[in-house]
């Protein structure tokens, strides 16, 4: 992430150590107390070019979270400059702690930090960092300001299959809440995805399903009904999830018939 994307209540030099200064004492409580093998065991799972503490999720949250209640009057500044500062460190766990920070800090952010929140996404390479940059931050700042739904849009139609996923995860958090507005929206983007082979964008159609599922079963099996024998076995079994008996087994049939004329279905 470009450091200069941040801005900064403090600008200058003396703003862009401390912040350093910070993200360096976070770093270091994340080297704390660490199960032996865990960093290696993270870094075979993940795959990514990154170092790794071997901090756990809790460790990293806590770690966040002792931070951010230390902080009298953290404003959206500072809070960026150290975020930026976490994220320019090449380690996992680092970057983990960024995203904790941005989403439990959230309410402070404003609507040109969707682009911040764009190059992260960008750079995570990982559903580990880019889910809950989707659906906690970047769902927060549409949710909170609806003149940024035009970039989910854009997001939904980008050639990057983590920037495609961010824009469906970008709406489950309302509709896992039982409000259907959005669910047209996300109709939108997952019809024009549904017959990808990206394992990673079939997982979130049918997890985006199955939340809405838990409270409106019938809006999923409206949807899913006629579009069930095109989508993947990945995205009807977990869509189905929720819904009830009989239109779960009506619908994992229809996807077992052979795919609609014309049309050829992904891969189960």
């Amino acid at each position: 992430m470009d450091e200069r994307a941040a801005p900064t209540a403090s600008t200058g030099a003396a703003g862009i150590e401390a912040a350093g200064i910070e993200a360096g004492a976070i770093e270091d409580a994340l080297r704390t107390d660490v199960t032996p093998g865990r960093a290696a065991a993270a870094r075979a799972y993940l795959k990514l070019d990154l170092s790794f503490t071997g901090a756990s999720v809790p460790q990293v949250r806590s770690a966040v979270r002792a931070w951010c209640r230390a902080q009298a009057g953290l404003d959206r500044g500072r809070l960026l400059a150290v975020v930026t500062r976490l994220w320019s460190r090449p380690v996992f766990e680092c970057r983990l702690a960024a995203v904790i920070m941005l989403t439990d800090r959230r309410a402070l952010l404003e609507p040109a930090d969707l682009a911040i929140v764009e190059q992260l996404l960008r750079d995570s390479r990982t559903w580990a960092l880019v889910d809950g940059l989707a659906a906690d931050v970047a769902g927060a700042l549409v949710a909170r300001y609806p003149g940024l739904y035009p970039t989910l849009d854009r997001w939904a139609a980008d050639p990057d299959f983590w920037i495609r996923r961010s824009a469906l995860l970008a709406l489950l958090v309302p509709l896992r809440r039982g409000d259907p507005a959005q669910f047209d929206r996300f109709g939108r983007y997952a019809d024009g995805m549904l017959a990808e082979r990206e394992f990673f964008i079939r997982k979130a159609i049918g997890w985006v399903l199955r939340e809405t599922a838990k409270k409106h079963p019938d809006l999923v099996s409206a949807w899913l009904g006629p579009r069930a024998r095109r989508a993947s076995g990945v995205t009807v079994r977990e869509a189905v999830k929720y819904l009830p008996p009989a239109e779960r087994e009506a619908l994992l049939a229809a996807y077992r018939s052979s795919p609609a004329p014309g049309t050829t279905r992904p891969d189960s």
